[in-house]
């Protein structure tokens, strides 16, 4: 009996390794303290050659060891350094080669207004001069979109801004949401998924990217890095549209166009629709005015148009037509008489001349004419001895015959 128990209290007692231990003990952290946020100061900052980064954050009472893998910190705005006061979030680990526990951040931001302005500016400099903000490159806004691509909370105010405004200016227009969160850790990773997803559904026209007002840390997400390099490569033209008009962010500058509010984002947008809109109704009212004119025109000259009257006026027009046609008769014989008698005239008139010049006029004055075989004879080289020819005289003809010719006269 004793040595049964004495066997099971050894086998209770079997001595526990490091690694055993150590991995007990990460389990239990893990497991008991869940993902927090952590104030502290920034010291023994390393910017590891492999992209990690390995710190403390310490306060006045206590310091806690913390990394920052390389994946988690591409998402970073800005760079930390040492002394800045820091907000990390993450979660309690165990390096279990070196038995210590650290903290594992996977989000940080500045934690102070100084410290945010320093890390805007840091990222805002190095962006820009790498030309992201460069005016050349912004793409004018379409003129009538067809459908909008919006990306911003769900349940926030800034969907329902931007759905009443394009309700009312735009009707018809189709809005495609996008959800993401806009505030928080990882809310930036989410903002630039959400850019990307748009611009491959392709259905989209023109996307607003934003969220309504709050503080510079609820705002912090659209200066991050990965959200403007989003907007920079997005193939559609991106509205920022973020916080109130005195807000500015990273994605202001890297965007196509930068609207104070998520409701002025949608007046933009919806500007062109509105300005045809309004066209459309004062020319559909100027057309309404010009028919009704019209009408009202025929309508009067209807209503004095009597049949008794219309009778009398086509009465009038048949006798006028009629007196017209006994105007243009009567000019018409006019004209034949005037031209009949000039043509008398000139005919009367060649028939004297033609007299004047006609060879019977001579025999009157006793010249002959000489034929042979109904020809004239010009000349007495045309005829020999013998040959047997007519004269003609003002009165009867006479054949002869030639007895001699002389042709030297």
């Amino acid at each position: 009996m004793s040595e049964d128990l004495f066997a099971t209290e050894s086998a209770l007692q079997r001595p526990l390794s490091v690694s055993e231990i150590t991995a007990q003990v990460k389990t239990l952290l893990e497991e008991t303290l869940p993902m927090c946020w952590v104030l502290g100061e920034v010291s023994n900052y390393t910017h590891h050659a492999s992209g990690h980064r390995y710190f403390t954050l310490k306060d006045e009472g206590s310091q806690l060891s913390s990394v920052m893998f390389k994946w988690q910190g591409q998402n970073l705005a800005f760079e930390p350094e040492v002394g800045m006061q820091v907000m990390a979030h993450g979660h309690v680990t165990v390096y279990e080669r070196g038995g210590r526990y650290q903290f594992m951040v996977s989000h940080m931001q500045p934690a102070g207004v100084g410290e945010l302005a320093l890390a805007f500016e840091e990222l805002k400099n190095r962006l820009e001069a790498e030309g992201l903000f460069d005016p050349e490159r912004k793409r004018p806004l379409p003129a009538f979109p067809q459908a909008i691509g919006v990306v911003t909370s769900p349940t926030g105010a800034a969907i329902r801004d931007i759905v009443n405004v394009l309700q009312r200016r735009a009707p018809g227009l189709q809005v495609v949401l996008r959800p993401a969160r806009v505030q928080g850790p990882g809310a930036g990773a989410e903002i630039a998924q959400a850019i990307d997803d748009l611009n491959r559904y392709g259905q989209v026209d023109i996307l607003i990217v934003g969220r309504g007002g709050g503080s510079a840390e609820d705002l912090w997400c659209f200066n991050e890095e990965v959200v403007a390099r989003a907007i920079h490569r997005s193939e559609k033209p991106v509205i920022a549209a973020v916080g109130h008009e005195i807000d500015y962010s990273i994605s202001d500058f890297v965007a196509d166009y930068r609207a104070p509010t998520p409701s002025a984002a949608a007046e933009v947008v919806a500007q062109e629709h509105g300005v045809l809109f309004k066209r459309v109704v004062e020319l559909r009212q100027r057309l309404e005015k010009t028919i009704n004119g019209e009408l009202n025109y025929y309508t009067q000259q209807l209503e004095h148009m009597q049949p008794g009257r219309l009778l009398q006026r086509l009465q009038d027009r048949l006798e006028q037509a009629g007196q017209f046609v006994d105007e243009r008769r009567q000019a018409l014989a006019t004209a034949f008489d005037w031209d009949m008698q000039a043509r008398s005239a000139a005919l009367r008139a060649g028939l004297v001349h033609l007299e004047a010049l006609s060879p019977l006029r001579g025999l009157a004055r006793g010249f002959t004419l000489a034929e042979r075989d109904g020809k004239l004879i010009h000349s007495s080289a045309d005829l020999k001895t013998g040959d047997q020819i007519k004269l003609r005289f003002h009165q009867g003809t006479a054949l002869c015959r030639v007895e001699e010719t002389n042709n030297d006269e």
